[in-house]
């Protein structure tokens, strides 16, 4: 039988998503047996202070990869959203999984409108900080690390009015109870990659690569290009406030929407566009990063990149 060591990080969200993709492998080749590597990151390891501090690229994401070029691990499990876009070398990501619940959910209200002037919503992300302030200034955004399980007690403890969270995390780890509201992706845009599940592989391991054919999703893979390629365009990062967010269209299309601006919500440019069946994904979000630096993000990103 053959043995597969998937890279994880040691959070529970993360456990639960590496146990996922091995019980997948393990359904889809019996052949194989899946082993589990915990680990934990420097992203982990800083809850002090913004990611942005440190960098804020592949934060959560160096050690793992550093395990596949040791060899001590076969396959990494990725929350997309975490992966830089440009991989170091000899390494892949030929898999992703079908995408699940992509938007935000707050916690500890019932919806934004609910929550009274000034209140206090907790969050880690520089994009969630921009879209909730941009539709509601009166509120005030507060650092908030952890896992999900660090984060949900620092609201009971009253740090917080209210938090938000994927609605992915919140799902896989059975805590759909606590969320009061399914923010409206229409504004709330996600996160390039958020809600796929990526596997990581050594770009040389063929057969790896042949097993995980039958996981990857095809649209997945597509929509995750494009957002990728938008990101990539921008330069982005977890310091940079960026949302992305691409679906599949009934005739085999995509259409993508895409929002940058100041973490403080003051000001925000949007931009949306579609591509019939058959185009290359990436030229999607690169047309997008495009509209939106015509439309002032052009100007944005030096301010950002000046502080």
């Amino acid at each position: 039988m053959n043995l597969i060591r998937i890279a994880t990080r040691s959070s529970p969200l993360a456990l639960w998503q590496a146990r996922y993709v091995a019980a997948r492998l393990e359904a889809e080749t019996p052949d194989c047996h899946c082993e589990l590597v915990p680990l934990t990151t420097k992203g982990d390891r800083w809850l002090e202070g913004r990611l942005s501090s440190l960098g804020g690229k592949g934060l959560f994401v160096k050690e793992l990869e550093a395990a596949l070029l040791e060899d001590r691990a076969d396959l990494a499990v990725h929350s997309l959203k975490d992966v830089p876009m440009e991989l170091p070398p000899g390494l892949a990501l030929p898999c992703f999984l079908s995408r699940h619940a992509p938007g935000d959910a707050l916690v500890g209200a019932s919806s934004l409108e609910a929550l009274p002037q000034g209140a206090v919503v907790g969050t880690a992300s520089q994009r969630r900080s921009m879209l909730l302030r941009h539709r509601r200034p009166d509120l005030q955004t507060k650092l908030l690390r952890g896992n999900i399980q660090t984060r949900m007690a620092k609201l009971d403890a009253g740090d917080y009015d209210a938090i938000v969270l994927a609605v992915s995390g919140l799902e896989r780890m059975e805590h759909a109870e606590r969320i009061g509201q399914r923010l409206p992706v229409e504004w709330m845009i996600p996160a390039p990659g958020q809600g796929t599940l990526a596997i990581e592989i050594r770009a040389d391991d063929a057969a790896l690569a042949t097993r995980l054919e039958a996981l990857n999703d095809p649209e997945a893979a597509r929509v995750s290009a494009a957002e990728r390629a938008l990101s990539r365009a921008l330069g982005g990062s977890c310091a940079l406030p960026l949302a992305g967010y691409c679906v599949a269209t009934a005739g085999g299309g995509l259409t993508m929407r895409a929002a940058l601006g100041y973490p403080d919500g003051r000001e925000v440019v949007e931009a949306a566009a579609s591509q019939a069946a058959g185009a290359e994904p990436e030229a999607l979000g690169m047309r997008l990063a495009d509209s939106l630096r015509a439309q002032g993000g052009a100007a944005i990103l030096a301010a950002l990149a000046s502080d």
